[in-house]
């Protein structure tokens, strides 16, 4: 027997890699794809499967030998005490090129993650595809793609980029649910050569698709870290919001924090004043349990904020306007952020939380040529599609076309509440004014105090909550103090929630 575990222990000594991999990694600012696991999982959990798995050819054109394990790590652990599936590349093993039977052992586990209700995390720093395996190559990438489709909105997907991923290796992080990204990886379909070959364009691979870059211009990258290290943290606490498959709930952390607890200071961060700036974030961590709150695209599309919090221990998605960033109006990009945010909560029973200032949508050339009219209609569809509990306050502005594709009645939102001092109208009392009484103005024989009259007349009669409120159009105007209390009330009774749809294979979203 001790001749058979002798030659066990030395294939995955072979499979482990050498001192020299990993000072090469190291070198580079990255951890080992072994390293990365164990400090993405608890201590001492997690189990690998297929470790001796080999390429179908023992040797390769240019003489390499092949390694068991063939470049990636897959198996299973837990994290936060639950489980989770993951496939980490291994670049000590010819770059992490994927080949035929590389592919297999990632479509093999997230098969397995599927079939257990498990989240699938892919650790991605890879060369791409491998040359010498040719269209084998290209078919293992198209099996992860299909098996990344067919997971969607049924576990949890998570892409963690560590180094390169290029070419078609970008398609199957795209497919997921999250994407994290380092300061030393990069994502793009065609590298800088290609770039200067074909457009005579002279671009870094940070300029192209470094981490930076696809967090605040593109919007590929929900998160970027510092490093390996950071990056997994940050994976940690968001799998904490996550609950492990769309039949199960969220998990729920008892509070600390008191549900009845008042937020007073919401009264002096947002100013009376519908044109002073705020932070909403501000508004955001004042409300939910602890100050906790997790962001989401952070540094893309700023003039929208997402993110998890929790309400008396319920995990919530939250969706709020943000003034200091173009006045918080709604363009392409920050359609795009919500409607797929709001997709992604309902796909996973999260709660989703709006908080309204909205002027409107982002006027201009731009935004038509760009298709503001398809993609804002992205949110409507998003809104109404979803079953979960939304609740929605207006904070102070709610303006037009924005008020009805923010989680309006009209779009079955189930409890809307509003501040005193929220302004509802088709729009503001002064482009009213203008636009109504343009003619009392220029006749009159003092056209601004009569402006500041019709104005003032305008507000009174239309732009206030009690409009809203006296037509059942929300459910009550509320002090900004009791926001916290009356979310977590109406929280907690819309949970039990039954909503279905009319029958169909599916709906045709705006494109």
């Amino acid at each position: 027997m001790e001749s058979y575990i002798k030659k066990l222990r030395d294939r995955k000594a072979i499979a482990a890699g050498t001192a020299k991999e990993a000072e090469t990694q190291h070198k580079k600012g990255r951890l080992t794809a072994r390293e990365r696991i164990e400090l993405l999982f608890d201590p001492d959990t997690f189990t690998e499967i297929d470790t001796l798995v080999l390429p179908r050819s023992e040797t390769y054109l240019d003489g390499r030998a092949s390694r068991y394990g063939d470049g990636v790590i897959t198996g299973f652990g837990q994290v936060n005490g639950r489980h989770v599936y993951v496939a980490s590349q291994n670049a000590g093993v010819m770059g992490g090129s994927l080949g035929e039977m590389h592919a297999n052992k990632i479509v093999k586990a997230m098969r397995m993650a599927l079939r257990d209700g498990c989240p699938f995390i892919a650790i991605n720093d890879s060369g791409g595809a491998r040359i010498q395996e040719g269209v084998d190559s290209l078919g293992g990438y198209a099996r992860i793609f299909d098996a990344n489709c067919e997971a969607s909105g049924v576990i949890p997907q998570i892409s963690v980029i560590m180094g390169p991923c290029a070419g078609g290796a970008v398609y199957s992080p795209a497919l997921t649910d999250f994407i994290f990204m380092t300061d030393n990886s990069y994502m793009f379909i065609t590298g800088p050569e290609v770039v200067k070959a074909v457009m005579n364009e002279e671009v870094s691979l940070d300029e192209l698709g470094g981490g930076l870059i696809h967090s605040q211009e593109s919007g590929v990258s929900h998160f970027l870290a510092q490093d390996d290290q950071q990056c997994l943290a940050q994976v940690r606490n968001l799998l904490s919001y996550l609950p492990s498959n769309s039949q199960n709930d969220p998990p729920y952390v008892p509070p600390v924090d008191d549900p009845n607890r008042r937020c007073p200071e919401l009264e002096q961060l947002v100013p009376t004043d519908p044109h002073k700036p705020y932070d909403v974030r501000q508004v955001i961590t004042s409300v939910v349990d602890d100050g906790r709150f997790t962001e989401i695209h952070e540094l893309w599309a700023q003039n929208m904020v997402i993110g998890f919090a929790r309400l008396n221990g319920y995990v919530v998605g939250i969706v709020a306007n943000q003034p200091m960033v173009l006045a918080g109006c709604i363009d392409i990009k920050a359609s795009l952020k919500a409607s797929r945010f709001i997709r992604l909560c309902d796909a996973y029973n999260i709660p989703i939380i709006t908080l309204q200032d909205v002027p409107g949508f982002l006027p201009g050339t731009n935004q038509e040529y760009g298709g503001i009219i398809r993609n804002g209609a992205r949110m409507i569809y998003a809104y109404s599609e979803a079953t979960v509990p939304k609740l929605m306050i207006i904070l102070r502005k709610s303006y037009g076309g924005a008020y009805c594709v923010m989680s309006s009645k009209g779009l079955r939102g189930d409890y809307l509440f509003a501040w005193p001092n929220a302004e509802i109208a088709v729009m503001g009392a002064d482009g009213a004014v203008n636009i109504l009484f343009r003619k009392q103005v220029q006749e009159a024989p003092d056209p601004e105090a009569k402006r500041q009259e019709l104005v003032a007349m305008y507000e009174e009669k239309f732009n206030n909550p009690y409009v809203a409120a006296a037509r059942g159009l929300i459910d009550d105007v509320i002090e900004p103090r009791d926001t916290r209390r009356a979310l977590i009330r109406t929280l907690e009774v819309t949970l039990s929630k039954q909503e279905r749809h009319v029958p169909k294979k599916h709906g045709v979203s705006p494109m």
